[in-house]
């Protein structure tokens, strides 16, 4: 029982680890790939000196820029941290932890990848194999909003109350959506003869031939918008905006904790990069159509979880992609076409694949 326990926490340590080191490579990513896209070279400066010292590899990883996220770690570490006279000091200390705890925490539901056993059954590489993971995720990444909600009010300030309030309504608006696009996938899931739940886990088993993507493409393309929506990208990031806004919730943080709020942002995209992956691009399986081709052995477990990751990242460079090519929409047209468009859209697409599985199960 206790090595148990030992290894679980082993394992949960090693996640977070690689998880915050993901969030630190993204913010690199994000800088990159906005310089190429506007023709500029982007951060190639850091070095460390006993590294950059070594012939040819030193220079490198220099100009790739490996170090820069190390160095603006250290930097919020260890800058000043100024604390305004006029905010409500206890919740403003409390927000940035309670947005970057459930953007963290998400990831205790969530498969990344699986080992199989002599007989070829799939056994999945998660913290907790949950029976109600989507719901866990949904359930404790929409507590985000509340941290972010708090860091408005406890500025005592307008413009991140604006953004606080813009963050609420915008987590309202889009939520509905997102949690009927998903209906369709669970629906096709618990076909009678195979009442699975809702453990992620089966989604990806059940995409061995197909994935929803194809299967499903309007509840694919109505989550992916809500998911944007959800982790205040742009064309999303009405709570940020900061042509209007300045910063929005996070104008009076500095230093630490804006790091944190930083941190949380990319987390949340990240963990929402790989929940579509599971739902919709197969998770761990390789290609559609194409029988498993892992090996039954550790090797095969490791290569599930790098082709997973492999996936994950494609969609965190499509987010990025999509943030330095499409400008900011206007605040009604985010609430017009959360409400007017997705909502409707979402409705009609539950209805649809509803009766196509009910036709399917009586043929």
């Amino acid at each position: 029982m206790l090595e148990t326990i030992l290894l679980k926490l082993l394992f949960a340590l090693i996640v977070l680890a690689v998880l915050m080191t993901f969030c630190a490579y993204a913010v690199l990513a994000e800088r990159k790939v906005a310089s190429w896209i506007q023709g500029r070279v982007g951060p190639n400066r850091t070095a460390l000196p006993f590294i950059s010292a070594i012939p040819v590899i030193g220079p490198i990883l220099r100009r790739l820029g490996i170090w820069q996220p190390l160095a603006d770690g250290v930097k919020f570490l260890f800058k000043e941290d100024p604390l305004p006279a006029h905010v409500n000091k206890f919740y403003y200390f409390l927000a940035p932890v309670l947005v970057i705890v459930p953007a963290l925490l998400t990831v205790v539901a969530l498969p990344m990848g699986a080992y199989f056993g002599e007989s070829g059954t799939q056994h999945p590489i998660v913290l907790a194999n949950l029976d109600i993971g989507i719901l866990f995720i949904f359930a404790v990444s929409s507590l985000g909003v509340y941290g972010i909600v708090l860091a408005g009010w406890s500025s005592n300030s307008k413009y991140p109350l604006y953004g606080g309030i813009r963050s609420s309504a915008q987590m309202i608006s889009y939520e509905l959506a997102m949690g009927l696009s998903i209906l369709p996938v669970f629906l096709w899931v618990n076909t009678p003869g195979a009442n699975e739940g809702l453990n992620l886990f089966y989604v990806v088993t059940a995409q061995q031939d197909v994935w929803f993507v194809f299967w499903q493409p309007v509840s694919a393309l109505i989550f992916l918008t809500a998911l944007f929506a959800e982790t205040n990208r742009l064309p999303f990031d009405m709570p940020e905006s900061e042509t209007e806004l300045v910063g929005g919730f996070h104008t009076e943080y500095g230093s630490f904790k804006f790091g944190l709020f930083f941190l949380a942002e990319y987390a949340h995209m990240i963990i929402g990069s790989a929940v579509f992956v599971v739902l919709f691009l197969g998770g761990w399986n390789f290609l559609p159509g194409i029988a498993q081709v892992w090996p039954s052995n550790m090797l095969g477990a490791v290569c599930t979880v790098i082709w997973f990751l492999a996936k994950v990242f494609a969609l965190v460079f499509f987010f990025i992609w999509i943030r330095w090519t499409l400008p900011r929409f206007r605040y009604d047209q985010v609430m017009s076409l959360g409400w007017s468009v997705l909502l409707p859209l979402a409705i009609a697409n539950l209805i649809f694949y509803t009766v196509l599985v009910a036709f399917l199960e009586r043929a």
